[in-house]
């Protein structure tokens, strides 16, 4: 496993992540304890390859069409019959739960075209009917009923089967993949799955779902999130609880990058010496109300200590969900991985995120940002109520969502607003593209280079 290139640990002023945990007394586990930062190249990045409508076609032909990629949870689809559509620019596909599982379909009626359900849309039927002329299949894709059958003694039952999408699951996500020839999941998201043996989001549901349409690409809304390089200018109150600069940046597998971001730490970037008080009541976390209140920081204990001993015991009595095992750092940092080419997981208690970003119909400048909050399953074992979309435009604040705390919420307005002066600034450039971090942006230059191997097949 490669580790991070010495000249940069050697250049870097201020303690890594792996350094500020030391500190804690409380040992990394293995698998956050691993680092692998391959080198790359250091070439500038062509703006073209976020503003080129050719760049996006072609992207959309041998790309989007050819990866798993995530379209929702197992608890979107608990019944035979509960259907969810998940759509990757103009296409569009049905995903349905049937006797034998998950099944997915192109959301397109096999006699002239029009989608079977809506864009957007989930819920429950019998059966898929299309709502144009009525042409009716089975859960299953096959025929069940063709109006004025006797019109279509031309057309034979095999030949009108809903062509299907491939599907599996992963830990409570469903994926969907168009290229009915691709590799299984599994081999497809490489060390995820080893990386994710004491995380089981299976028990997790969708609290909050909100979808945002940002003006940029999908790959520049992305990769606000994929460094924390930009926090002391963007987020100028968040230097003062989050170790950004000292984050950790991992490159694992074509398909799998990871950062560890130390939380109630204060930045190298911050001018403030906040109490250990004090940090504990900016922490920032997504639910409040599994936090629970505030607490007092005892004399001779960090921010840290207590909220993680908040959420043990929150988590216990709550939730009835023992985190024992545990350590501080999977309770409290920032852990995200990202699946190529959108996904990003957050499983640790403290911020159980998940975030997509995917194109908007055939526009290289439009993207859907999709943010989701999970929450453990009622203790009782009741099937709890997943929470329905809620759609709002680029000028519209994430502080009008019920539920999301506001500090949270300030820092996704702050990350989805300067997405505009970006697309403006690409498109203004003399330059024509971009230089990258070696380190800190190294993430982003590895999902362009997976990228181009998809391009380049």
């Amino acid at each position: 496993m490669s580790s991070v290139p010495k000249s940069i640990e050697s250049q870097r002023p201020w303690p890594g992540y792996r350094e500020i945990t030391t500190r804690d007394g409380d040992a990394l586990p293995e698998i956050l304890a691993r680092q692998s930062n391959p080198p790359q190249s250091t070439a500038d990045i062509p703006f073209e390859r976020y503003t080129s409508q050719s760049f996006f076609d072609l992207e959309m032909k041998k790309m989007w069409l050819k990866v798993w990629q995530f379209a929702c949870r197992e608890e979107h689809l608990r019944e035979v019959g509960d259907y969810y559509v998940y759509d990757i620019g103009r296409h569009s596909i049905l995903i349905t739960r049937t006797e034998s599982g998950l099944k997915a379909y192109h959301n397109s009626c096999l006699h002239r075209g029009t989608k079977l359900k809506p864009s957007g849309s989930s819920g429950w039927s019998a059966s898929i009917s299309c709502p144009f002329h009525g042409w009716t299949w089975n859960l299953d894709g096959t025929i069940k009923d063709i109006p004025c059958r006797w019109d279509f003694d031309h057309v034979q039952d095999a030949d009108v089967h809903l062509p299907e999408v491939l599907i599996d699951s992963w830990n409570g996500f469903i994926f969907v993949n168009p290229d009915t020839g691709a590799k299984p999941l599994l081999e497809y998201l490489e060390v995820l799955p080893e990386h994710f043996r004491n995380w089981d989001l299976r028990g997790w549901y969708v609290h909050i779902h909100v979808r945002k349409k940002l003006p940029g690409n999908w790959k520049l809304g992305q990769e606000a999130f994929m460094e924390q390089y930009h926090t002391p200018t963007a987020h100028k109150e968040m230097t003062h609880v989050v170790g950004d600069w000292s984050a950790q940046h991992d490159i694992f597998s074509p398909h799998v990058n990871r950062s560890l971001c130390a939380m109630a730490i204060a930045s190298p970037a911050s001018q403030l010496n906040l109490s250990e008080q004090e940090m504990l009541d900016r922490m920032l976390v997504s639910d409040r109300s599994v936090v629970g209140e505030r607490r007092l920081v005892p004399e001779g204990q960090s921010a840290r200590q207590v909220m993680a001993a908040q959420l043990r015991e929150t988590m216990n009595t709550e939730f009835n969900i023992d985190c024992q095992r545990y350590s501080d750092h999977e309770l409290l940092d920032a852990v995200m991985y990202k699946v190529f080419p959108n996904l990003f997981i957050f499983p640790t208690i403290g911020l159980p995120l998940v975030q997509t970003f995917r194109p908007i119909d055939n526009d290289p400048d439009r993207c859907y940002y999709d943010q989701m909050i999970l929450r453990p399953n009622p203790a009782d074992g009741s099937p709890p109520p997943v929470a329905d979309v809620i759609e709002i435009d680029e000028n519209t604040s994430f502080t009008t969502i019920e539920g999301l705390d506001p500090f949270f919420a300030h820092v996704l307005d702050q990350d989805t607003n300067i997405m505009r002066w970006q697309r403006e600034g690409m498109y203004a450039s003399a330059k024509g593209c971009e230089t990258l971090a070696r380190y800190q942006e190294a993430r982003i230059r590895h999902v362009h280079e997976t990228l181009d191997k998809y391009l380049q097949a």
